[in-house]
């Protein structure tokens, strides 16, 4: 058994790498390192366990050579900034959506029957509906989120005319070790600097679910191995949410740090696109056996505990 894994350096695709290497498969990554490190793949690359192929997705030639002889594509390589469309519109066509078409592409020359893509809640825009299921007809409200769900359609119309078997995993926040952007990892950098206040984007009361990396790596797998459709869109999410306020909180618990001051920026949204509530409505993986055993709150402490221990991840993204 052999995978690659697009973006197999960053924070997910890391752990991804991990459970393949677990599960004995040969593991080829595929990353430019734009955003990803080779610190998170120490071990199994001085076992000689893992191929790196240092290329970037829109490199076809590259990409479709490092895919011959695999089974099955795990496509994580992405822009993972929600906010970055409005600075740089490109950045989603191309890195989100023209990187899907060559992947799809090279596992069309190369005839790779299998694809596992990391799609986002975003897709979902503002729902209305809570929890919000795999079949809710969105309105889009951010770039990021148009060209995730691009990239889903993109998917299964290459699953109708090749014969490509896809499962397409919308997920919520992920939090976890190896975490490398996102709320948790701002508020730690921002009360690193200044441990006596802290700036919050929005009112605070932004709801949000977050998975533990761990629990979100498990459901994965539980899926591809007992849901058995050609076409599977999945919700991967928790069964709680939380506020932004009480995230905070938690954050400065973990730090040991007392009366801190928080500074809201104000509005029910951190930025243009940002959706104030996100729980899905995981109904589907669970039928296949996924429960999150971690909850928000243990996941939190864990990340910060993790960034706290490992203060060259917070100096390499703020360099």
């Amino acid at each position: 058994m052999k995978a690659l894994v697009t973006g197999g350096a960053g924070f997910i695709g890391s752990h991804v790498v991990d459970e393949l290497l677990r599960r004995n498969y040969e593991v080829v990554v595929y990353d430019n390192l734009s955003s990803g490190f080779l610190r998170h793949l120490e071990q199994g690359l001085s076992e000689g366990r893992i191929q790196l192929i240092r290329g970037d997705i829109l490199d076809a030639g590259t990409l479709t050579r490092a895919m011959e002889g695999t089974s099955t594509v795990f496509h994580l390589a992405a822009n993972a900034d929600v906010r970055g469309g409005r600075g740089d519109t490109r950045v989603d066509l191309e890195q989100n959506i023209l990187g899907t078409h060559r992947v799809l592409e090279a596992m069309r020359t190369v005839e790779v029957s299998e694809i596992v893509f990391t799609s986002s809640a975003t897709v979902y825009g503002e729902p209305d509906r809570f929890p919000t299921p795999e079949e809710y007809a969105p309105t889009q409200t951010s770039l990021y989120g148009a060209s995730k769900l691009a990239a889903e359609a993109m998917i299964q119309a290459y699953g109708e005319y090749f014969g490509i078997r896809s499962y397409v995993f919308r997920f919520v926040s992920w939090i976890g070790e190896r975490y490398s952007h996102g709320v948790v990892y701002d508020f730690v950098n921002k009360l690193r600097s200044d441990p006596n206040h802290l700036e919050i984007l929005g009112d605070g009361n932004q709801k949000k679910s977050y998975l533990y990396v761990e629990d979100g790596i498990r459901g994965i797998f539980l899926a591809r191995e007992r849901i058995v459709g050609h076409k599977n869109v999945l919700n991967l999410g928790h069964l709680e949410y939380m506020n932004v306020r009480d995230l905070a909180s938690i954050v400065c618990s973990e730090m040991g740090l007392t009366d801190v001051s928080f500074r809201f920026t104000g509005g029910p949204r951190g930025w243009l696109g940002d959706s104030p509530f996100v729980h899905l409505d995981v109904s589907k993986v669970r039928q296949a056996g996924f429960d999150p055993q971690v909850s928000i709150e243990q996941g939190i402490r864990r990340t910060v505990r993790y960034l706290l221990n490992n203060p060259w991840l917070l100096e390499a993204r703020s360099s």
